[in-house]
């Protein structure tokens, strides 16, 4: 029977730390598996909760009058040493509502403002990240964007380039440049759907 046996916290960090996991497989054999994870504590593992309450969100905004444009921003990456394409994205403050954080964290990175669209809860639900190395899960938010770019409102340590692209620079960035999975997925129905959102109302 698979199972976890112990937990051992191996750091204490503001936004992201390690657990080691004693672990027993299917077949009886014993092993190590680490897992990164948003939990201040073992108490807020969603292993030990077993909620699912969205550690970030990830923004999937239209901007301009005739919806033609995604807001995406190109940001470097320690991870890998280098820029990608992402959707907007941000944590959800302990306490805060995640479609409140998605207006904020789209106005903190790109000083635009951010409307969500009413839609189907299970197009929001959290999702998993990166399952194979972290709990982390985020919600989805829909909606329009308007207003100007300005880099006022971003943290000193983000290092974010603001980019609204139509469909010829989305087939672009595709084809270029490195792209985050998740935002990658949706940029290319993006490509073919006249309205990307009609997804949402079906």
């Amino acid at each position: 029977m698979v199972s976890i046996d112990k937990i051992t916290q191996k750091t204490e960090n503001k936004f992201v730390n390690l657990y080691d996991l004693d672990v027993t497989h299917k077949n009886g054999a014993k092993s190590h598996y680490y897992v990164a994870s948003r939990a201040k504590n073992e108490s807020e593992l969603k292993i030990v909760t077993g909620e699912n309450h969205p550690d970030g969100v990830i923004i999937y905004s239209l901007y301009g009058p005739k919806r033609d444009k995604v807001v995406l921003i190109r940001q470097y990456r320690f991870c890998i040493g280098e820029y990608v394409y992402e959707f907007p994205a941000g944590l959800v403050e302990k306490g805060e509502d995640f479609r409140e954080a998605a207006v904020r964290e789209m106005h903190e990175e790109t000083g635009l403002t951010f409307e969500p669209l009413d839609v189907d809860p299970m197009f929001e639900e959290p999702r998993f990240t990166t399952v194979g190395l972290t709990d982390e899960s985020c919600a989805t938010v829909y909606g329009y964007t308007d207003g100007e770019i300005s880099d006022r409102f971003m943290e000193d340590t983000e290092n974010i380039e603001i980019v609204l692209a139509d469909r010829d620079e989305v087939r672009r960035i595709l084809k270029e440049e490195k792209v985050a999975i998740m935002c990658a997925y949706q940029l290319m129905h993006f490509l073919v759907d006249d309205d990307p959102f009609a997804f949402l109302t079906k």
